[in-house]
């Protein structure tokens, strides 16, 4: 179905959509296709496809653009930034934990202070190095934003004299072991 869609599209809008795909931008890629989509479909017999179908339909066309897409590379994670954030926390720093998480577009990696009293916490840093179609690809593991958190995590527990808990750096888990239960 999503390639009949494709095909429909107005030239102007499939170059606009690979405009976005080869700039590493799948949200605003969806977006445009969902819209024109929605255009095509109006006053026809056929329902548009729904928000997932226009997001295969753009992850067809990474796929078939694979080659050519400039990734774009989160910001890097310096110490200083979430060393920033530990600061103005409202309570006392017990120790500094890397979580995976996932979303959408593939895993990633939220450094995240643990705080005694009172107890809670707080995400300092998420970091992710590419969707996961780099899977496709080969490109992984290992996995580099385990390895930027595992860097970056360390050194802001030692920053600040806490330990540091990363219960599955070398592949993705967001079952794993939290901090306080290892204790």
């Amino acid at each position: 179905m999503e390639t009949t869609w494709w095909d429909a599209l107005p030239a102007s809008v499939r170059a606009q959509v690979d405009g976005f795909v080869l700039d590493d931008r799948q949200l605003q890629a969806i977006l445009v296709t969902r819209e024109a989509v929605r255009s095509l479909a109006e006053g026809s017999r056929t329902p548009p496809p729904d928000l997932y179908a226009c997001r295969r339909l753009v992850l067809a066309r990474y796929e078939v653009l694979a080659d050519r897409i400039v990734r774009r590379r989160a910001a890097d994670v310096s110490v200083e930034t979430p060393a920033g954030r530990v600061g103005e926390l409202p309570g006392r720093l017990a120790a500094i934990e890397a979580l995976w998480d996932g979303d959408s577009d593939g895993w990633f990696v939220t450094l995240v202070a643990v705080l005694d009293a009172p107890q809670g916490e707080y995400e300092l840093a998420a970091i992710r190095r590419g969707s996961d179609l780099r899977l496709f690809d080969g490109q992984v593991p290992p996995w580099p934003e385990a390895q930027e958190a595992t860097a970056t995590g360390t050194a802001l527990a030692g920053r600040f004299g806490v330990p540091f808990h990363f219960a599955s750096p070398d592949e993705p888990d967001d079952q794993a072991p939290r901090w306080r239960t290892t204790l």
